[in-house]
């Protein structure tokens, strides 16, 4: 394999406006999962429900998207990465002008899980993409350009979801707006995509869809990269979901100041996203791992620790940029753990993840209710530099 720390060479410049084009359409996937956060308090008041029902928009949604994952893989690796996102990117554009004209909460439900569907099919297709197009040793810093797009969606959608929220279009408005951004990417990504050769399937490609799965379960090293995104999802982002409910709590915030300062997470991985290919350069994989494990714990022992609420924005801050450390090194190893079949691996590494933060979430739900917010936090704080120290012996492994 080759090394990740050597000097990257410039991309053919259609391989560049591909990754442009997937980056696009990952920006729109990112914030498809985060427009509706904002707009709960306006679902809940157009259909007379409470927030917690309105909330369902986001549960049917994640729950289609994570178990899609494993049927996008294979289709991926059957008809080619490229074409099976074009096809989700236009499927999205249905799904978004679906929901915006859905006459009752019910209907919204229903095309929320057909949009979480398409959606699915989006950003693993694209880092698997990225994995057939790009030498490893490049890899790490497109993957970042790509991470680019995905958490600037995630904030753009908030923002969006924000606004149509306090409009007079309200959430019919959010949904109009991101399915006229969806089809201007289908639209450019279609005529990319009709230029490029006709994909021919990888041998192992050709099995079924459980033969493909159980290939890629079979390499050793699928098995060390697939626990420790389970372990990263279950530990950092399943507490992190009630980061907000804990500083109201103990720091008497507003749920909005609160939730804004914890978004700062998302801009700490933008500040790595914007620095990867000199911090990749520098610091090599298992220094990333490493380092990135213990600011992620040192960053919930601090909101542990910290004497006033505003500190959690600063620590949000440090912790997305550690969490990228990390996570941005699993990712690239994921298109890399059965390169026969990357789609499918890819697409089993995006359901660790999203199946880990289903876990995290309820233990740490549990957790909050009945035994106080000290396990909340101390436990990640002591988990997740070993889950970096442990993933970085398994990188030294593999490359002595």
């Amino acid at each position: 394999m080759t090394s990740p720390e050597a000097a990257p060479a410039s991309l053919p410049p259609e391989t560049q406006r591909t990754i442009l084009l997937l980056s696009s359409a990952a920006f729109f996937s990112g914030a498809a999962l985060r427009v509706c956060d904002s707009l709960l308090p306006r679902l809940a008041a157009d259909f007379d429900l409470t927030a917690g029902a309105a909330g369902q928009v986001i549960i049917f949604f994640s729950v289609a998207y994570g178990l899609m994952q494993l049927v996008f893989g294979p289709l991926g690796d059957r008809y080619g990465k490229a074409r099976m996102v074009c096809i989700a990117i236009c499927c999205c554009t249905a799904g978004a002008l679906a929901c915006a004209v859905a006459p009752s909460f019910d209907a919204l439900l229903a095309t929320r899980v057909l949009w979480g569907m398409a959606a699915a099919g989006v950003i693993p297709l694209s880092i698997a993409w990225i994995g057939d197009a790009v030498p490893y040793a490049q890899r790490q810093a497109t993957l970042a350009r790509l991470l680019t797009g995905v958490l600037a969606g995630m904030m753009g959608g908030q923002l969006t979801g924000g606004l149509f929220a306090d409009a007079q279009a309200g959430w019919r408005g959010a949904f109009l707006t991101l399915a006229a951004g969806y089809a201007v990417v289908a639209v450019l990504l279609l005529a990319r995509v009709r230029h490029m050769p006709a994909p021919v399937a990888p041998e192992g490609a050709r099995a079924g869809f459980a033969a493909q799965l159980l290939s890629v379960l079979r390499v050793p090293w699928a098995r060390v990269v697939l626990a420790a995104v389970l372990a990263e999802s279950v530990f950092l982002l399943g507490p992190m979901a009630y980061l907000p409910a804990y500083l109201h709590g103990r720091h008497g915030l507003s749920l909005s100041a609160a939730s804004a300062l914890i978004a700062l997470y998302a801009v700490g991985g933008l500040l790595y996203a914007m620095s990867a290919r000199r911090i990749v350069q520098r610091l090599g994989e298992r220094r990333m791992v490493l380092w990135g494990g213990w600011v992620m714990g040192a960053g919930y022992l601090a909101w542990w620790l910290a004497p006033a609420g505003w500190v959690a924005g600063p620590v949000a801050l440090a912790v997305g940029f550690g969490t990228y450390l990390f996570h941005n090194t699993l990712q690239t190893h994921a298109t890399q753990m059965a390169p026969a079949v990357r789609g499918t691996a890819v697409a089993l590494f995006a359901f660790s993840l999203f199946g880990g933060q289903a876990l995290g979430v309820s233990l740490a739900g549990y957790a909050f209710d009945h035994l106080g917010p000290a396990p909340l936090l101390l436990v990640p704080a002591a988990a997740l530099p070993l889950a970096g120290a442990w993933f970085a012996r398994a990188l030294a492994r593999r490359t002595a």
